[in-house]
């Protein structure tokens, strides 16, 4: 197996190996190496203060063999301010990750490793997953793999056995989806009684968001995890690759990867995120455990703001492309309508029917725009001007239609997560 780690401080020109890395691309080729002539996927690793990552990469090594080569390619980043000490931790990190892959080896599985200084401003999940996903472009590129697959780990993940070869099969089978999410569950086992609701809690508002997306109708209702999420190639250079956000990046990434159509789902093998208290992201998991320890509740959305939005996306999905702006609120509540004036609805809706001939292309042209982010927008302005979250036990979850009843949150999260497991099975 060859093995690289590449240190990279200093931003330098380089030759243009396509359009993509032209035009968005950050840093010169970071990788040596020759790639295999058959590589079909590159998993990319972000790893910030991190001390487990041997874990990391231990799990993908004990992983199914595929039958294409696989790299996976760690991204062992600091900002360019960080202090001495994280600066030396990277380097443990790195030589700890080198000694790994050297005694781990497989013919179709190689471990590279970037140690790379990001500037302050920018310095973050978002940019460290875009280093190494534009590396992974410019290996496809040498490989010749116009559509390998891109998946996003993260450094304090594990994963199943299965997991390599099960993406590697959904992508086969499926040639028609540009991007897929993984299915996700946190181990909270082990924990004490605090961390172990915390993290029960926050499991459980994501997927109750998600359904309640699914439960209104939007097209859109998928989970947004960077640490479970696959991308080919051909899309990733297509919208525009990785942002550069500090946290987030997962969910504005996947909106720009949603309007390709035929994104789905990987339920068949399972990606599993820590469950622990960090502070590394201004949000997500390990920023939700911490408040909670700290006293902060998790609440979840009043249902009947997903009942809103359902009548609301029906009414546009029935009759959108033949109303009026002012014939689709009728029936709505006064808070949507005040959202709706406040996002120019009708002018949108103007715009949008004047670049299209049938109503397909005007749902999907709608949607595009009132995608993820709208609707999240939607749910938080319904949230503060009269239907305020509340705490899980007032929370009627039968809407959904999964089974549910009222019962501990964690019956009820191990409910959800095997209806989201059959949901489009």
């Amino acid at each position: 197996m060859e093995i690289n780690s590449h240190s990279f401080n200093k931003k330098t020109d380089f030759c243009s190996v396509n359009f993509y890395l032209e035009k968005y691309g950050l840093y010169p080729q970071l990788i040596d190496q020759e790639t295999d002539k058959d590589l079909y996927m590159i998993v990319v690793i972000p790893c910030y203060n991190e001390t487990e990552l041997v874990n990391c990469l231990n799990s993908i090594y004990n992983c199914s063999d595929t039958k294409f080569p696989v790299e996976v390619i760690t991204v062992i980043n600091h900002s360019r301010n960080s202090s001495a000490q994280l600066k030396e931790l990277s380097k443990k990190t790195l030589s700890e990750g080198i000694e790994f892959a050297k005694q781990h080896q497989k013919e179709k599985l190689k471990f590279y490793f970037i140690e790379i200084e990001l500037p302050e401003k920018d310095a973050g999940v978002g940019l460290a997953r875009k280093v190494g996903m534009d590396e992974a472009v410019r290996r496809f590129e040498k490989a010749g793999t116009k559509n390998g697959v891109m998946v996003c780990f993260d450094a304090d993940c594990t994963c199943s056995e299965n997991y390599l070869s099960e993406i590697e099969k959904h992508f086969f089978e499926n040639p028609k989806t540009p991007a897929a999410s993984i299915q996700f569950a946190h181990n909270y086992k082990d924990l004490n009684e605090t961390e172990r609701k915390a993290i029960v809690l926050y499991e459980l508002f994501l997927r109750y968001y998600v359904n309640g997306l699914r439960f209104a109708g939007h097209p859109y209702a998928f989970e947004t995890i960077g640490s479970s999420m696959a991308v080919r190639n051909e899309a990733y250079q297509k919208q525009g690759g990785m942002n550069k956000r500090k946290a987030g990046e997962d969910f504005y990434f996947l909106q720009k990867i949603f309007p390709l159509g035929n994104f789905s789902e990987i339920n068949s093998a399972v990606v599993y995120p820590s469950a622990r208290e960090s502070d590394r992201v201004p949000f997500g998991t390990g920023k939700a455990v911490g408040d909670f320890i700290k006293g902060k509740e998790i609440l979840f959305y009043d249902p009947a703001i997903f009942h809103e939005l359902k009548q609301f996306i029906s009414a546009v999905k029935q009759n959108g492309f033949e109303f009026s702006a002012e014939e689709l609120k009728t029936g709505l509540i006064k808070e949507t309508i005040v959202f709706l004036e406040g996002i120019n609805f009708s002018e949108k809706l103007n715009e949008i029917k004047g670049n299209v001939s049938d109503k397909d292309q005007f749902l999907k042209r709608y949607f595009n725009w009132f995608d993820g982010f709208l609707c999240l927008k939607f749910v938080h302005f319904l949230s503060d001007k009269g239907y305020p979250r509340k705490h899980v036990e007032s929370i009627d979850f039968s809407f959904i239609d999964a089974g549910l009843t009222q019962s501990s949150p964690e019956s009820i999260l191990e409910a959800f997560r095997q209806f989201d497991l059959n949901f489009r099975k």
